[in-house]
């Protein structure tokens, strides 16, 4: 998990690096060598690539361009630390989602690690003076985009083969992004520009397997799950060694708490869900 991490975050530098690029046309080529994998891994393992539940495919597949598309956004036009630490938001907005779609019920308590994290998101705001407000709107509902598409996931959990989940996001993503770059703006790569390109799009795979390793693994859950929160210190040393960011307390102490609303509902989710299961044991 921590690996997956740090090769995300090195993913998210890379978007930030090739800020010329918009981020809807990064996310059509991202897709592209995710569709080729993916579709190349069903036919080899003899799977229907359609599925079953069409619907909440094409929804995972349509908030998932969505939500990278605003994320790949905030990486580019917000310090990445900051970025990197909003995106964290999107496990909270799920546990609010799950609610809604998945007959899931939240505890009190859990209202207010959200509103922690809330709180955190304007202490970020209020004090630090390269956040711009449209830019941070969009990573929240970027994280809010995110949350949908692990709604969908978690609604297809147990119904369809996990890359057939997979591969619904670039099957949509490509000609979402492709039509969306057609009729706003095109910037063709030049150079460096495809090394960038591809990199993102091997990282972003390889990272996936690392994460799916990692949460298979016999380790406690909460325990792996939190170790992904070490992306904000990459973020935060990145952010200081590649683009020279730096930070008052205030804005930190504001990104300690976004992250703490949404490791301590982590926790609190894991316990309650293994007393549950003792209880039925």
């Amino acid at each position: 998990m921590l690996l997956a991490a740090f090769i995300i975050t090195s993913m998210q530098v890379i978007v930030k690096v090739i800020n010329h690029i918009p981020p809807q046309e990064i996310v059509f080529f991202r897709a592209l060598i995710a569709f080729v994998i993916s579709y190349v891994t069903l036919k080899r393992q003899n799977v229907n690539v359609w599925g079953n539940n069409k619907g909440w495919l094409l929804t995972r597949g349509f908030v998932g361009t969505l939500g990278m598309v605003l994320l790949f956004a905030s990486y580019q036009n917000l310090p990445l630390a900051t970025a990197v630490v909003l995106q964290n938001l999107a496990p909270l907005f799920t546990a609010v989602l799950a609610v809604l779609f998945l007959n899931k019920t939240l505890k009190p308590i859990q209202y207010l690690f959200f509103v922690l994290s809330i709180i955190g998101v304007i202490v970020i705001k209020g004090f630090d003076p390269d956040v711009d407000m449209f830019y941070l709107i969009v990573a929240v509902l970027g994280a809010l985009a995110a949350a949908g598409a692990y709604t969908a996931i978690g609604k297809l959990k147990g119904k369809e083969h996990p890359v057939v989940i997979i591969f619904y996001f670039p099957f949509v993503a490509v000609p979402l992004t492709g039509v969306w770059c057609y009729y706003t703006e095109w910037i063709t790569p030049m150079g460096w520009d495809w090394v960038a390109l591809l990199t993102i799009g091997i990282l972003s795979q390889v990272s996936q397997i690392l994460l799916t390793k990692a949460y298979q693994s016999d380790d406690d859950t909460a325990t792996v799950a939190s170790m992904n929160y070490s992306s904000v210190i990459y973020g935060v040393v990145y952010g200081i060694l590649l683009f020279g960011e730096f930070f008052s307390w205030q804005v930190l102490m504001g990104m300690l708490l976004v992250v703490a609303g949404s490791i301590l509902n982590l926790i609190y989710t894991n316990r309650k869900a293994a007393i549950s299961e003792a209880k039925n044991n």
